[in-house]
């Protein structure tokens, strides 16, 4: 047995069945020592909410045998509500029907699945509609922050099929981005710095992919009121120079979602 009370848990848990095999508690234990042995300064885990009882023994343990306390840290997410056109999906445990991550990615894709995913808090009920996930319109996050990432990469491409030169970032007049607009999405992209390092601190992935979203949301209200591509070729320097700022934040902020970054939709 396990003396975990020692350490706020509230019984000793057994490391040993009658039989003498090991129980889950005692893989658990072996599973983290491992990880920490391996110079891991953070533990995380992430668990179905229905484990949150046993996170106190878990870390009471770790505690006992390493010093470290409050390790590892576990993320409880909350279960997905599996959804066709606002309707249930049908799935009992009971009955064996159910419907696997494998056969979800395999109807709407990983992409849309991971970002669908990411979008709502750890703790939060997520309500996954899968024909929603399917469609492409600004219903649909990813296909809305990707759509983004393809529309300036259009604009890019356009730039260098009429000729337009690229000039250094040190000889472009920023100060020619006056519109409200223009103004809005630079204050967009000076913020993500702050997102990320928010994100990582406090485990909150969610962080990233809403910003994506509102970033999107600010590229297309800019492009909708201000033409990149334009005769004054210092304004079309300053708005191009804009839009590569655009396409390197959604590509990075994508690709550390684990999402692809489509450069034609």
């Amino acid at each position: 047995m396990f003396r975990t009370p020692q350490l706020g848990d509230d019984v000793d848990r057994p490391l040993a069945k009658k039989d003498g095999t090991a129980t889950y508690f005692a893989a658990d234990i072996a599973y983290h020592m491992n990880k920490h042995e391996r110079g891991f300064d953070r533990l995380v885990d992430i668990w179905g909410a229905d484990h949150g009882g046993y996170v106190t023994r878990v870390q009471a343990a770790m505690q006992a045998l390493t010093g470290r306390k409050h390790q590892p840290e576990v993320v409880l997410v909350q279960m997905v509500n599996l959804t066709r056109d606002g309707k249930p999906v049908r799935m009992s445990k009971r009955a064996g029907t159910f419907v696997t991550l494998h056969e979800v990615v395999e109807e709407v894709g990983s992409d849309a699945v991971r970002f669908n995913f990411l979008t709502r808090r750890a703790e939060s009920q997520i309500d996954f509609d899968l024909e929603t996930a399917k469609q492409k319109n600004d219903e649909n996050p990813v296909y809305y922050v990707q759509y983004a990432h393809a529309r300036v990469c259009a604009i890019l491409r356009k730039a260098d099929e009429e000729g337009l030169q690229r000039v250094e970032t040190g000889d472009v007049d920023v100060s020619l981005l006056a519109g409200d607009e223009e103004i809005a999405l630079v204050k967009h992209l000076l913020a993500y710095p702050e997102i990320l390092e928010n994100a990582a601190a406090r485990l909150e992935p969610y962080r990233v992919a809403v910003y994506l979203m509102e970033l999107a949301a600010a590229l297309h209200r800019c492009y909708h009121k201000h033409r990149v591509i334009v005769e004054d070729a210092g304004l079309a320097q300053a708005r191009l120079l804009l839009m590569r700022a655009v396409k390197q934040v959604l590509a990075n902020g994508l690709e550390l979602l684990g999402v692809s970054t489509p450069e034609v939709m």
